[in-house]
């Protein structure tokens, strides 16, 4: 090849096509997220609360705008020199789907946010607040449609820089400074190492895209086997941070409760979406080759997870500060072994029809998981208003003075410990469980029974103080819009899957093969 074409493929190659519509959802997130930034500076200190609606309004509008996009797959930011085709965006079925996780998420942790803003005064700045969340939901939803490493890790530190901030931003809050440390320096750590091995990824395949990565992975040299063996296990450990498997969980607890509680309810769902999302990217997209190396790990993990988070959050006493939101950190820590049971089974597939058929089946059960586990943090966030220590006893006799958040919460309990009439936990638990045994699976299966028992003591526990009788007499507090519409929104989303949960079916189909 003559220098000449050498220069033209390079300049070819160089040529990206952009596709503005199929890059809207996080491009609308990141703009509002400037316009409130900018619009701080020239709203007064009484009306703050605007910057509020600004950002809900936004965050709604990204959401909207994954309407046009479901008629047909569309990539964008795409190389087409040298007979190849590859693209860094791509906005198919599984992109839109947790995008819409991730967006509807963020929306209602905003909604929960408004409140807290509200009754924080000026421990917590709002313009810096709403500009953080939107810059995290921005960053956030441009990772699943991340289809490079390269931008797979600055998506995950875009969604992961701005919410170090949020946990820490209550001014004089030593609790909340500490959380924000801890969360900084261990994510700074797994970061690193997975850095690391993205860049013996890269030395063995010589790209960075994930389809190519999967068919150089093939076809490796025998000398640098090695390397890239090091590198799928390295490259697995941010992510494995980012969803909080064992032994990269020790953060979520101090995090959660230091952290404002929609903060803490952000993280729960959208930083898991982001982690599981970008775990399935690298592991079915770009590394099925070495399943044998990740699916076995994966299992483990899952069932250290799962066992690690149940056993502690069946420890947490009642009577302790914060416990209902340890309790909920720890429970949401056994939840993510759950989300990892179906990403092991994906590589023990015989083909990509059964992988992704597993697969599936974590998008299915983190679409129940959001929905239920925000209606438990915003019930969490109602009882805050009153009771600022949040420990489980303060939810005795809650049916007495506030009998619709009671009944609500105790429906959000149930659907996470998988019993009627939460039928969609249910659902969402056989579905993974399925997904386990038909990949040869069993043990992990039986491990993952055991802990669902487990999980029933203290889901149990705290649904049934809930209609005891109250200690002293029940006293009814004005709830805000904004934290109504986050309950009735989750409630309704709920009830409407637990009445029709084949419903969770039609995301499952991921559309990743």
């Amino acid at each position: 090849m003559t220098v000449a074409a050498e220069s033209a493929e390079s300049a070819a190659n160089l040529v990206q096509s952009v596709d503005w519509l199929a890059i809207a959802p996080p491009t609308v997130a990141a703009v509002v997220g400037l316009v409130v930034l900018v619009a701080d500076l020239f709203v007064g200190t009484g009306k703050k609360a605007v910057l509020g609606w600004i950002s809900v309004a936004g965050l709604a509008a990204a959401a909207l705008s994954l309407l046009p996009l479901l008629d047909d797959d569309r990539s964008t930011f795409c190389l087409t020199g040298g007979g190849t085709h590859a693209c860094s965006y791509t906005a198919d079925r599984f992109t839109l789907v947790i995008q819409l996780l991730v967006l509807g998420g963020a929306l209602l942790a905003a909604l929960l946010s408004m409140s807290t803003l509200k009754d924080s005064g000026d421990e917590l700045p709002a313009g810096e607040y709403w500009f953080l969340l939107l810059s995290s939901a921005a960053g956030a939803a441009l990772l699943p449609a991340s289809r490079d490493l390269a931008t797979l890790i600055v998506a995950l530190e875009v969604a992961s820089l701005p919410a170090f901030a949020l946990v820490g931003l209550k001014r004089g809050d030593k609790r909340s400074s500490e959380a924000a440390l801890k969360f900084f320096l261990s994510s700074v750590t797994a970061t690193a190492v997975t850095l690391m091995g993205v860049s013996f990824v890269y030395a063995a395949t010589g790209t960075l895209h994930l389809t190519e990565i999967a068919t150089e992975l093939r076809n490796v040299d025998g000398q640098l086997h090695t390397l890239a063996q090091t590198g799928v296990a390295l490259t697995l450990v941010g992510f494995a941070f980012k969803v909080a498997a064992v032994p990269f969980h020790f953060w979520v607890p101090d995090t959660y409760v230091g952290a404002p509680l929609p903060v803490a309810a952000y993280l729960s769902v959208v930083g898991k979406a982001v982690g599981f999302s970008g775990l399935i990217l690298v592991t079915v997209v770009a590394f099925p080759s070495y399943a044998d190396v990740w699916g076995p790990a994966l299992a483990v993990l899952a069932a250290l997870t799962m066992t690690a988070g149940n056993v502690a959050a069946l420890r947490q006493r009642t009577t302790r500060a914060y416990s209902a939101v340890r309790l909920l950190a720890w429970s949401s820590v056994g939840q993510a072994g759950y989300l990892l049971v179906p990403i092991a089974a994906a590589g023990y597939a015989d083909n990509e029809a059964a992988a992704e058929k597993a697969v599936g089946s974590t998008v299915a059960y983190a679409l129940m998981y959001a929905a239920v586990n925000l209606g438990a943090f915003a019930v969490a966030a109602l009882v805050g208003r009153t009771r600022r220590h949040n420990r489980v006893s303060d939810y005795r006799g809650l049916y007495a003075r506030s009998p619709l958040a009671a009944l609500v919460l105790g429906f959000f309990l149930l659907c996470l410990a998988g019993l009627p009439p939460g039928i969609i936990g249910l659902f969402a638990k056989v579905t993974v469980l399925s997904a386990a045994v038909d990949a040869g699976l069993g043990w992990l299966a039986v491990v993952m029974a055991v802990n669902v028992v487990i999980a029933l003591y203290y889901y149990l526990q705290w649904t049934a103080l809930l209609f005891r009788a109250p200690e002293g007499e029940p006293v009814r507090h004005r709830v805000p819009a904004p934290l109504t519409a986050a309950i009735a929104l989750t409630a309704v989303l709920g009830i409407a899957l637990s009445g029709a949960p084949q419903l969770i079916l039609r995301f499952s189909d991921t559309g990743l093969f």
